[in-house]
């Protein structure tokens, strides 16, 4: 049970969670809240001095501060300085919480001195915070109420568990080859290319790109490409202005360009690959549009393909013969929803059996992040002929929060369809999430369920432009997995 709902603003700003049923991770916390349960019984609190016995976990783990009879809001430290000090820092017996070193630290303290002080009841406070010597700081704090007389509270045991977690270590500036990589964006593309090259240290190279009155265009480039190693950066989506066929078609005729003008490498960076949905014969004599891309993309001389959560992960890489990444955002994903879930039940639900791998992926990595069990469900889905029927629908999701999760969404129709099923068996909360924000115009309209708080998507395409008026969409940024890939990539070529 979570009170983060019912508290004050400052509260929220302080603490990532707040719990009022406690339940520690840490196991020293974990003993001091037992012992601090096994004392009261029917009491009101039990008294200091039955919990600070030496021997005991709270005497080796806790302190104590009580209430300052001449100025109620104030807190003297009772016992336990050394344990206070590594969440208040430095703080002698018998001073006010307000003398310690660590003030922040002080303050989240006060804080819930004063809600355990109204509800008598422990409370679990969990926080992160950086240190410039120790890196991350993770902090477990429980608070207990305490009473001398067994009448009021007027004391307070409080114990923290502090994990102080190396910094991940930063990537090591990349040492470019002589003559250094060159990447190419495409207009289409070039605020995602911009940001890749920020990222990586470089500038985009100059293009050339003609449009005929006839519907042919020209693209080539204006920097000598003779034996460099290039990336070409071009999502594959359709526009109003330029259709899918057209950026493919685009894409392919300038790698052939710098394959002919002496290119030695040529990488294709597509953040969205087109034609991948159809990766099988559904119906008799149908097309196989995945692999016929993959020998297009051969066939000119492509030397490596990066890309972004391809429909179907076996079908993508048995498609291609020349070496691929395939690359998620998952992280990203799981980073965005931890600060929106708190301490909610979760479970992550996949819109259709064929992309029941990828929602349990996700949902792996949104264990690790959260650090705690999420469910996993999904909802039966079969298309024919532009019609969508089905179900079956397995999983927990009454009383939860659920992220429907899927590799792109065009029209909705699935995503809506998913989100409809889950709100009649209970979800409290819904959010949509998929990589490729497509948003056909039939979208808006699927979409506007009232009960769908959040679509989250990545920043593949031009989502803006898309579906940019809906208050309920999030556009997580990925332009940093790209350049950190083109980065690995090209020190593997250097070695």
């Amino acid at each position: 049970m979570t009170t983060m709902a019912k508290t004050k603003k400052a509260l929220t700003r302080l603490f990532q969670r707040l719990d009022s049923v406690p339940s520690p991770t840490d196991e020293r916390l974990a003993a001091v809240l037992q012992e601090w349960l096994d004392r009261r019984q029917q009491l009101i609190a039990p008294a200091p001095q039955a919990l600070m016995t030496a021997g005991t976990s709270a005497a080796e783990k806790a302190f104590i501060f009580r209430k300052d009879p001449d100025a109620p809001r104030h807190y003297l430290l009772s016992s336990g300085a050394d344990a206070a000090a590594t969440l208040i820092g430095r703080i002698s017996t018998g001073n006010q919480l307000d003398a310690a070193a660590d003030r922040r630290g002080a303050v989240r303290l006060r804080r819930l001195f004063d809600m355990v002080g109204e509800t008598g009841e422990p409370i679990l406070g969990i926080f992160s915070s950086k240190s410039a010597e120790a890196g991350p700081i993770h902090t477990e704090l429980l608070v207990a109420p305490l009473s001398s007389n067994g009448k009021s509270v007027d004391a307070f045991l409080a114990s923290a568990s502090v994990q102080r977690t190396e910094p991940a270590p930063a990537r090591t500036p990349v040492r470019w080859p002589q003559p250094h990589p060159m990447l190419f964006a495409f207009e289409s593309s070039r605020i995602f290319g911009e940001r890749v090259a920020a990222r990586l240290g470089l500038s985009l190279s100059p293009i050339e790109e003609r449009f005929f009155e006839d519907g042919e265009e020209k693209t080539r480039p204006l920097a000598h490409v003779r034996g460099r190693d290039i990336h070409v950066i071009s999502s594959l989506d359709g526009t109003d202005r330029e259709s899918v066929h057209d950026r493919l078609c685009k894409l392919l005729f300038f790698i052939a360009t710098l394959k002919t003008n002496g290119a030695s490498r040529v990488t294709a960076v597509t953040p969205y690959l087109a034609y991948m949905r159809k990766d099988r014969q559904t119906k008799e004599q149908d097309p196989l549009t995945a692999a016929y891309v993959a020998r297009l993309f051969e066939a000119v001389g492509t030397d490596r393909l990066i890309t972004m959560e391809s429909h179907n992960l076996a079908a993508f890489q048995n498609a291609f013969r020349c070496p691929t990444v395939h690359l998620t955002a998952y992280e990203a994903f799981a980073a965005h929803f931890a600060g929106l879930l708190q301490s909610a039940e979760v479970t992550v639900v996949s819109p259709d059996l064929g992309g029941g791998k990828r929602a349990d992926m996700f949902r792996v990595v949104l264990e690790k992040v959260l650090r705690r069990p999420v469910a996993k469900g999904f909802v039966e889905k079969q298309r024919s002929q532009g019609v969508v029927s089905g179900d079956l629908f397995a999983g927990d999701v009454q009383g939860r929060v659920v992220i429907i999760m899927d590799d792109l969404i065009s029209s909705g129709t699935t995503m809506a369809r998913a989100a409809e099923a889950c709100k009649q068996r209970g979800a409290t909360g819904i959010h949509l999430c998929a990589t490729h924000g497509l948003f056909s115009k039939e979208a808006a309209g699927h979409l506007a369920l009232p009960f769908i708080d959040s679509i989250v998507v990545a920043d593949t395409v031009e989502t803006g432009r898309r579906y940019g008026g809906d208050k309920r969409l999030t556009v997580i940024p990925v332009t940093s997995i790209f350049a950190d890939a083109i980065a690995e990539c090209c020190e593997t070529v250097a070695r």
